[in-house]
């Protein structure tokens, strides 16, 4: 590790511990924050040559509004004296892309630490920064339905509308774009390096991808020239108009929905149940490839009650072909004080969800386990069987059992 990335990661490990309250408040923590100073943007980059660049370069960003006076006087997210000296005061904005709304006087970022304020103009410094490239395994992410066995170049930049406390990827999800010294790539050249690696497949996931979606969304339409198909990984935590945008680039969409409770989501997350509710039901009803994940965290949200509520909800509203995957919890970030799930619970979850009529309900994170493997929901027999995240045999014929013929809900091809 250089001593760019290795400072970098220095950073990053004394913002998480700060703990989650900090970033439950909704706080942006860089590190004039962590100094005791409140700095706004323009003096901070006056400071970070990194952050001077993505600014110069910051695009307008898709999805926000004039904010209009009156906001500025009840906004209480910035410290006082937020504009520099000198510097021009500007109308707040509204961010549109995510739940939280935020309300922005010139120079603040949102609480994805993606969108800033530049004199009265929405801009997203994450479009053209990719900190996270990778070629994974479908199954991955997970997609189990959806093409199965594909290879997926896997993208992320920094940032996140949550501050999830077991999130595995917090060193990008819960960092600012210019805590990462990555170059600039048009999003015609992405879609190149997925060409060039052959891969039929484009995955946007590691953080929230929502914060970049101006970004994606140009990718997967130049990928689609070169027949490559996208995917999504997310929160589900976006507005309406911005998912009704990436329905329409994207094939299919996996939403962690990670609890049943507004209380979970507002003390673990930092975010409400309600829009990623909204965000499934309108993935379902656009007809969309969906899947969904629900990460069992022992004490947290893995009651009978909530599992057998999640499911009774998603049978009715998302319908009973979508597939559900419990997966296991492992220690990380702020929960490292957690032991892993156990592997009764998540069969217990995923018992749950068949007697709910659920089809395609399975245990992940846990390899070898046979709640692993898809069945025929007609007569029961594996169709699609897995070892970790790699398919070992299959037993469909033009989407069906290849035993009785039973349909089997997915995109096989």
């Amino acid at each position: 590790m250089d001593s760019e990335a290795a400072s970098r990661r220095r950073f990053l490990e004394r913002l998480a511990g700060l703990g989650g309250a900090a970033f439950g408040a909704g706080l942006l923590l860089s590190s004039p924050a962590l100094r005791g100073r409140a700095l706004s943007l323009w003096a901070e980059a006056a400071e970070r040559p990194g952050l001077t660049d993505l600014l110069r370069r910051a695009p307008v960003a898709r999805y926000w509004a004039p904010a209009g006076a009156a906001c500025a006087d009840c906004h209480s997210t910035a410290p006082e004296g937020n504009a520099a000296k000198g510097h021009r005061k500007s109308a707040p904005v509204r961010c549109l892309l995510c739940a939280h709304g935020c309300v922005l006087r010139d120079g603040e970022r949102g609480r994805c630490r993606v969108r800033i304020n530049v004199r009265g103009e929405m801009r997203t410094l994450s479009y053209g920064h990719p900190v996270a490239e990778h070629v994974d395994p479908i199954e991955k992410k997970p997609f189990y339905h959806f093409l199965p066995g594909a290879q997926a170049y896997s993208l992320a930049t920094a940032g996140c509308p949550l501050r999830c406390r077991f999130c595995q990827n917090w060193e990008i999800s819960q960092a600012s774009p210019e805590d990462y010294g990555s170059d600039f790539v048009p999003a015609g050249a992405l879609a190149n390096r997925a060409r060039e690696i052959g891969v039929a497949l484009l995955a946007f996931t590691y953080n929230e991808p929502t914060v970049f979606v101006e970004y994606f969304s140009d990718t997967a339409r130049e990928a689609k020239k070169h027949g490559i198909r996208s995917v999504l990984v997310s929160c589900g935590f976006m507005n309406e108009e911005p998912l009704k945008e990436m329905i329409e680039v994207l094939e299919a969409i996996k939403i962690d929905l990670k609890g049943f409770s507004e209380d979970f989501y507002r003390r673990i997350s930092g975010a409400e149940l309600r829009p990623v509710l909204r965000s499934i039901r309108q993935v379902a009803q656009a007809g969309r490839h969906l899947e969904i994940v629900n990460l069992v965290v022992p004490t947290l949200n893995d009651s009978a009650r909530d599992l057998d509520e999640l499911c009774r909800w998603v049978a009715g509203e998302a319908g009973p072909d979508v597939p559900v995957h419990f997966t296991r919890f492992h220690p990380d970030y702020q929960m490292l004080h957690l032991p892993p799930t156990p592997v009764a619970t998540l069969e217990r979850a995923r018992e749950t969800a068949l007697r709910h009529g659920l089809r395609y309900p399975y245990v992940g994170n846990v390899p070898g386990h046979p709640g692993n493997h898809t069945y025929c929901p007609g007569c029961g027999k594996i169709v699609i069987e897995r070892n970790g995240f790699f398919v070992t045999s299959k037993s469909l014929k033009d989407g069906a059992c290849a035993s009785c013929g039973r349909a089997v809900a997915g995109v096989w091809s």
